[in-house]
């Protein structure tokens, strides 16, 4: 089954979670796309079965809290950031709900962490100004850069090169094996004055990326030259809450969470709105990913949504 405007269209909310009593903070597809998690601020963490539809299995981080999950390549194994008490990044195992390492080093709150798409390696960028590379083998940190203001940094689909968000105006790409050299280029941008990046991430095909932000514009930027080519403006946010924004699997389209609980759906190629989706969340979506394998979407205020084309239509 192919994406198209008329598919995205059909997309209806086939079930809605109560699992949690606050923000969801982040959501993860596993890889193979069978299984989703989230985090919250109630510290809890929900394990979800995308293909029978119902929650498996909730563990707390009572001590620590957690923000910012992420499966690992291992089963079963994520990392995620603290928001409680320090910000060390846990690596857990979700089968005996045992932490297998910790990864201490960040002074302030971690505000992006995401895991390399092909081994072991993943980085965290935190309001210290420091954006580092982890191995999950290690405790010790492998890499660290001091960059000024908030980063977001992301790797690209290949895991052979990462980009760093700096300042909300440029963007720099890493080789992986060399980044101690130095980036290998620089993409300047208009700075967003009124307004912080808060999310980055490459499209699957390698080509786009897409920049979230606590404002009212998310950003998509050719991936190798830096020439920005949209500007999505729309959904409401008003609150400086970073809403996240994500590609679906073909990189053809842009979703976003929106302060009133809707989701927006852009094409990538021409900028124009597909379509508002009404998710009927009672708060602010501020987290929102495609099923990497199935036809399938998540978004979460308190509540989770699993959304599904309908084929009424």
């Amino acid at each position: 089954m192919k994406l198209t405007d008329g598919t995205l269209r059909s997309f209806k909310v086939a079930k809605v979670f109560r699992e949690n009593s606050d923000r969801i903070n982040s959501l993860d597809f596993a890889p193979s796309g069978e299984t989703l998690i989230s985090s919250s601020d109630d510290d809890s963490i929900v394990i979800y079965d995308c293909q029978e539809g119902k929650p498996k299995r909730t563990l707390y981080s009572k001590k620590y809290g957690v923000d910012l999950i992420r499966f690992t390549h291992a089963a079963n194994t994520v990392i995620y950031s603290s928001n409680k008490i320090d910000d060390t990044i846990r690596y857990l195992s979700l089968h005996d709900n045992k932490y297998i390492r910790y990864f201490p080093g960040h002074t302030k709150k971690v505000v992006a962490l995401c895991m390399s798409p092909i081994d072991d390696t993943f980085m965290s960028g935190s309001l210290d100004k420091t954006i580092r590379l982890w191995d999950l083998r290690s405790p010790n940190c492998q890499g660290l850069m001091h960059v000024p203001g908030r980063p977001v940094c992301n790797f690209d689909p290949e895991g052979l090169i990462f980009a760093a968000g700096i300042n909300s105006e440029m963007i720099k790409l890493y080789d992986l094996r060399s980044f101690d050299k130095g980036p290998f280029t620089t993409f300047r941008l208009q700075q967003d004055k009124d307004c912080d990046w808060t999310g980055l991430k490459f499209s699957n095909d390698g080509k786009l990326i897409l920049i979230s932000t606590n404002g009212t514009v998310i950003r998509l930027i050719d991936a190798f030259s830096g020439t920005p080519l949209q500007q999505f403006m729309g959904h409401t946010n008003l609150k400086g809450l970073s809403i996240e924004a994500s590609f679906t699997p073909d990189s053809r389209y842009t979703i976003v969470g929106s302060q009133d609980g809707k989701i927006h759906v852009w094409n990538n190629e021409n900028g124009s709105k597909t379509v508002v989706l009404d998710a009927k969340h009672p708060g602010p979506v501020q987290c929102v990913q495609f099923n990497p394998k199935f036809m399938m979407m998540g978004s979460a205020c308190t509540n989770m949504a699993f959304w599904l084309p309908s084929t009424d239509d």
